[in-house]
């Protein structure tokens, strides 16, 4: 392992530590900056949605690109098919929320939209039922706190 960083071969386990806790802070700084260094580029820059740069490079050149995403382009989650997991993604919402909720409020933070409002809503009154959420009206919901 020392070969492949460059580091000396007789090095205790925690000079190694050390050295990579160094590491891990340098490349995190760089990627603030905006530069990552890809370990696959064909696969992570397709992935990523980012062009690589046309550029000529040796073929053990590491790759370096921008770390730059498109406004816009993140896509709300889809609602979950399932029972369960549509209730544990009602409950995070709700979980996260720091004022009362309906059901349309937290159907728009996923791609369906208006077509989930009625299902959110049979959750948040089952919800209601066990005690799990508080409503003053009926229709605005928000997570019991213990105290």
């Amino acid at each position: 392992m020392a070969e492949a960083y460059g580091w000396a071969e007789d090095l205790s386990d925690d000079e190694i530590l050390e050295k990579l806790v160094a590491l891990n802070a340098e490349r995190a700084a760089e990627e603030k900056r905006g530069l990552v260094r890809w370990l696959r580029p064909d696969y992570q820059l397709a992935r990523s949605g980012i062009a690589p740069e046309q550029r000529a490079a040796e073929a053990e050149e590491q790759f370096e690109a921008p770390l730059v995403m498109a406004a816009g382009t993140v896509q709300k989650p889809l609602f979950p098919a399932g029972d369960l997991e549509r209730t544990a993604a009602v409950y995070a919402s709700l979980a996260e929320a720091s004022t009362p909720l309906d059901a349309r409020s937290i159907a728009a933070k996923f791609r369906q939209g208006r077509k989930i409002e009625a299902s959110v809503a049979r959750i948040l009154s089952a919800f209601a039922r066990v005690g799990q959420f508080h409503t003053a009206d009926g229709t605005h919901f928000i997570l019991r706190r213990s105290a």
